[in-house]
């Protein structure tokens, strides 16, 4: 078993001319490397076309003594969003070559791993590249997850329009995920029987291979149960900006409400009624009528709205 990270004519003629199963894992490497790859491996013409061309939909296509798998991980950066990965395998019962064009921790640990464990299968090794892939879903999930949780709890105390704008991040970031997460979950499915009978694979190769299949639902399970709670958090925040909005329009109601009659009273009394002439003559008659009047409006108003508990918020 061996296990190569770059492109090397001995390293690979070696145990090719044994017999030996060995992983090549290529990484960035250009158009007219990997056509002399697959000429040097006697790569189906679709295959190699395949591989050139990233950002497709994850598959498996079969030709022959050998598979094309287009499959999807995640790099996890500083920034918080998870990127997608796209790696190709193209697997034999001789070797297995991944081409990508970005790096991805998780399989440069496994593949050192691999490359000190001299008794790993041909079927164990695929199955090992393809699970440690779909692995490292998990914690972005978990990241996801502890940003919903922060993000109802900033919504409950005090809501903004950044909380809404985090939670369109957060739905758009989960579709991407489910675009490429739900197809694999189906690749899997139909793949098991397919992987598994490829010519030079080792039989009980199925039970390595429904494991990864077991792993991407949980994932797909996650990734449903993430957007209806991002749809709950919408909806809770929605209703505590309406609750709010209610609250301030019920307090200025109520300021409208007790300022009314004092306009009204001024405005009558700002009428030249003959009456108003005769007998309001004396500070203490204006008193008594004028400023009696409209803070008597007053005392009844907030008197009647403590009664009817329009001041509970």
């Amino acid at each position: 078993m061996h296990v190569l990270d770059s492109i090397d004519d001995q390293q690979i003629d070696d145990p090719t001319a044994r017999g030996e199963f060995f992983w090549l894992d290529v990484i960035g490497a250009d158009d007219d490397t990997i056509k002399a790859l697959g000429r040097r491996f006697a790569w189906h013409p679709l295959a190699i076309e395949d591989t050139l061309e990233f950002h497709q939909r994850p598959k498996l296509d079969r030709y022959d003594d050998h598979m094309l798998i287009v499959f999807y991980g995640v790099r996890h950066l500083d920034d918080p969003d998870p990127r997608l990965v796209e790696v190709h395998l193209l697997v034999s019962g001789n070797w297995v070559v991944t081409v990508r064009r970005h790096g991805c921790d998780e399989l440069d640990v496994l593949r050192k791993r691999l490359a000190a464990d001299d008794e790993a299968s041909e079927s164990y090794m695929v199955y090992r590249i393809l699970d440690t892939l779909t692995d490292t879903y998990f914690p972005a999930m978990e990241r996801i997850d502890d940003a919903i949780d922060d993000l109802e709890d900033a919504i409950v105390q005090s809501p903004d329009n950044e909380q809404l704008q985090h939670i369109f991040r957060l739905k758009r970031r989960l579709v991407a995920l489910r675009r490429v997460i739900t197809p694999q979950r189906d690749l899997a499915a139909s793949a098991i029987d397919q992987i598994a009978d490829l010519p030079g694979l080792e039989a009980g190769s199925r039970d390595y291979f429904r494991d990864v299949y077991d792993h991407l639902i949980r994932v797909s399970d996650m990734v449903d149960s993430y957007r209806d709670l991002l749809s709950s958090a919408m909806d809770v925040y929605l209703s505590t900006v309406s609750n709010r909005m209610n609250a301030v329009m019920k307090q200025l109601t109520i300021v409208a409400t007790i300022f009314l009659p004092i306009t009204a009273l001024t405005g009558f009394f700002g009428q030249n009624f003959g009456w108003l002439v005769d007998h309001v003559k004396s500070l203490q008659s204006f008193l008594i009528f004028g400023v009696g009047g409209a803070v008597l409006s007053c005392v009844l108003l907030v008197l009647w709205f403590a009664r009817a508990r329009f001041f509970d918020t």
